[in-house]
C-alpha cells in the first residue's frame, strides 16, 4: 500500500460512507472495479427495475442513518453535506423516475456495461476467468436494462426518438462480427507473456459470442420495440432538468441567469480567437488561422503510437515543470500512463487510479477508424486537461489522501461540474502559467473553452425550451449550426457532439459552469487573503478536500 498523509481515527461518519460504498459494490459489482477494489468483479448488478427500487431504498436508510450521526470534526462536516447531497439525489432521481428513460448516446448502460470491461485487470488467470463470466452473462445485464425501459413504456417515461435510433446502431456495431468482443477474446494474453489455459480461451470465445448476441438482441428491441413508443421531444423540460443540473454540478444555480452569461461568454471566447488569429496571420478569420495550422507540418502526428509517445512526453514534462512551483505532486501521482482505446468512438477521458496506485491513472484516446493524423496543436490543452493538472492531478490527490478521507471521499463522491470544471480552470492556468504561450496552442484552448460555452448555452436552450440567440426555438438543425459556427471540428463529431447535448441533459454545461465556480472561489480567497495569498496551498487545500460538490467545495474552503 502506498504511503500517504498520517491516518486520521475513522468517525462513525466514517463508518456510514464506507457502509454506502459497500452497499453501492453490493448492488452493482462494476463499481468494485472502476475503483479497483475487491468485489464481486465477475458479476452485473441489477439493471432491471427492482436494481433502482433497491439502490433508492438503500439511500433512504444511509440519509436516515447520517442525519443521526454528529459529525466530530471538518472531515467529516464536509462528508456529511455531501454524502447527504447526494444521496437525497438518488431518492429524489428514483422518485421522479428518471432511471426509466435512462438511454442516450454516451453514459446510458448499454455503454457502461461494455465500458466496465475497459477497466477489468488482465494479468492473471483469475482476471481473464472474470471477464469470461462478465462476456456470458451479458446478457442477463442487458435484459435487466430492457425491462427498465419497458417499465418506463409503461408509465410513459420514454427516451426521445433521436436517442433511441443512435444508441440501437451503437449496440449493433458493438455486436457485429469481428467486432470489440471477438478482438477481445481473441487478443486475450496474461501480462507475464504466459499462455491462457486453453478452457479458458474456450469460455472467452464463447462468451465473446453470447455477449455480441445479446446487444445484436438490445439493438433489435431498440428499433422495432422501443422506438415506436419513443418521445419525439427532446427537451426533458425544467423539473428534470433542475434535477439533472444539480446532480452533475453539486450546486443549483440560476439557470436563466447560466444561460445569459453563456451567451456572453461565448461572444467574449469569440473575441479572444480572433485576435489570436490577426496574430497569426494579418487580418486572417479565425477559420484561416485554422487553416495555417493545421497545413504546418511541425504540429502534424503521423499514426497512433506517434499520437501516444506524444501524449506521454507532453504530460511528463508538465509533471516535471509543476511539481513544487503550483502544485504540490507527491510522488505516486507523478506517473501518468497514456494510452489508446481499445475502442474506436472517437472520446478522450481519464480513469483513476487504484486505491492503492498499483493500477495508476490513464489518459485514453479513442480514436476513430481511419483517422490517422493528428495536430498537436488543437490537443495540447487536452493533455493538461486530461492528466497535470487536470483530471489525473484532482482524483489522483484524492486517492493519495487515504489517510484522511474514506472510501467514498477519495473514489466515489464529487460532480462532473467539480472535475470537468477543474480541468477547465486547470487549461486556463496553464495559459497564465506560460504552458501555452505559442498562439497555435492558445487558440486550441480557446477552441475548446469557446465550444464548452457553446454548450452552455445550446443545453441549456433546449431543455428549457428557451429562445434561441437568433430569436427563434432551439431545433436539432438550429443547434447543428450553432455548433457549426462556434466549433471547428469535423462534422461527424460535431452530429454526435449535438446528439450527446439532446440526450444527456446537464452534463455539458457543468465543465464551463464548474470553471466559473471554481475560479469564483478561487478569486475569493485571494481577496479575501490579500498580499499573502499562496496559490499552491489554496490549489492544495481544496485539493486535499477529494471531489466533492461544487457547493460542498464553496463551503468548505469560503466557510
Amino acid at each position: 500500500m502506498t504511503d500517504a498523509r498520517p491516518d486520521r481515527t475513522p468517525s462513525d461518519v466514517d463508518a456510514i460512507a464506507e457502509g454506502w460504498v459497500a452497499t453501492l459494490v453490493d448492488l452493482d459489482p462494476t463499481v468494485a472495479t472502476y475503483i479497483g477494489v475487491p468485489g464481486r468483479t465477475g458479476e452485473w448488478g441489477d439493471t432491471s427495475p427492482a436494481g433502482a427500487d433497491a439502490l433508492a431504498e438503500a439511500a433512504r436508510r444511509t440519509r436516515d442513518a447520517l442525519a443521526a450521526t454528529p459529525a466530530v470534526d471538518r472531515v467529516d462536516e464536509v462528508t456529511k453535506t455531501d454524502l447527504d447531497a447526494e444521496l437525497e439525489l438518488v431518492v429524489l432521481s428514483h422518485e421522479r423516475r428518471l432511471h426509466l428513460r435512462d438511454l442516450n448516446v454516451i453514459a446510458s448502460p448499454s455503454q457502461d456495461l461494455r465500458m466496465a470491461l475497459d477497466l477489468m485487470p488482465t494479468a492473471t488467470v483469475d482476471d481473464w476467468t472474470d471477464i469470461a463470466s462478465r462476456l456470458a452473462t451479458m446478457g442477463d445485464a442487458l435484459e435487466g436494462y430492457r425491462e427498465t425501459l419497458l417499465q418506463g413504456t409503461r408509465e410513459g417515461v420514454v427516451p426521445a426518438v433521436r436517442q433511441v435510433e443512435a444508441v440501437a446502431e451503437q449496440c449493433l456495431r458493438n455486436g457485429k462480427d469481428g467486432g470489440f468482443f471477438d478482438e477481445l477474446a481473441s487478443g486475450a494474453a496474461l501480462e507475464d507473456g504466459g499462455a491462457l489455459p486453453e478452457s479458458l480461451r474456450a469460455d472467452l470465445t464463447r462468451g465473446a459470442e453470447m455477449a455480441a448476441a445479446a446487444y445484436r438482441s438490445l439493438g433489435e428491441f431498440l428499433r422495432h420495440e422501443l422506438l415506436p413508443l419513443a418521445t419525439p421531444v427532446d427537451a426533458v423540460g425544467r423539473e428534470a432538468y433542475e434535477l439533472h443540473s444539480r446532480r452533475f454540478l453539486g450546486a443549483v444555480v440560476d439557470l436563466d441567469e447560466t444561460y445569459e452569461w453563456g451567451i456572453a461568454e461565448l461572444a467574449r471566447m469569440s473575441e479572444e480567437q480572433e485576435r489570436i488569429a490577426d496574430r497569426i496571420e494579418s487580418g486572417a478569420s479565425v477559420a484561416r488561422a485554422i487553416e495555417l495550422l493545421d497545413a504546418d507540418p511541425a504540429r502534424r502526428l503521423n499514426g497512433t503510437d506517434a499520437l501516444r509517445a506524444w501524449m506521454q512526453e507532453t504530460s511528463d514534462a508538465a509533471v516535471a515543470g509543476l511539481a513544487g512551483t503550483a502544485f504540490e505532486v507527491p510522488d505516486p501521482i507523478r506517473r501518468l500512463e497514456c494510452r489508446i482505446a481499445p475502442t474506436k468512438d472517437g472520446g478522450i477521458y481519464y480513469t483513476g487510479p487504484s486505491d492503492d496506485f498499483s493500477r495508476p491513472g490513464r489518459m485514453w484516446w479513442s480514436v476513430p477508424e481511419g483517422v490517422t493524423e493528428f495536430n498537436t496543436w488543437r490537443e495540447k490543452t487536452t493533455v493538461y486537461h486530461e492528466g497535470i493538472p487536470g483530471h489525473h492531478l484532482q482524483i489522483s490527490q484524492g486517492v493519495y489522501n487515504r489517510g484522511e478521507l474514506n472510501t467514498w471521499r477519495r473514489q466515489l463522491s464529487g460532480s462532473s461540474g467539480h472535475v470537468e470544471g477543474w480541468a477547465l480552470y486547470a487549461e486556463r492556468l496553464m495559459d497564465e502559467l506560460g504552458y501555452l504561450d505559442d498562439d497555435g496552442d492558445r487558440l486550441g484552448m480557446l477552441d475548446g473553452q469557446r465550444m464548452r460555452a457553446a454548450r452552455v448555452v445550446l443545453d441549456i436552450g433546449v431543455h428549457l425550451q428557451k429562445t434561441n440567440p437568433d430569436g427563434g426555438g432551439w431545433t436539432h438543425e438550429y443547434a447543428l449550426g450553432f455548433m457549426r459556427e462556434n466549433v471547428n471540428m469535423d462534422d461527424a463529431f460535431i452530429r454526435f457532439e449535438v446528439d450527446r447535448y439532446f440526450g444527456w441533459p446537464g452534463q455539458a454545461p457543468s465543465y464551463k459552469v464548474g470553471q466559473r465556480v471554481w475560479e469564483s472561489i478561487r478569486d475569493e480567497a485571494a481577496a479575501r487573503a490579500g498580499e499573502s495569498f499562496d496559490l499552491k496551498r489554496f490549489h492544495a487545500e481544496a485539493l486535499a478536500l477529494g471531489s466533492i460538490g461544487l457547493d460542498t467545495l464553496r463551503k468548505a474552503v469560503l466557510g
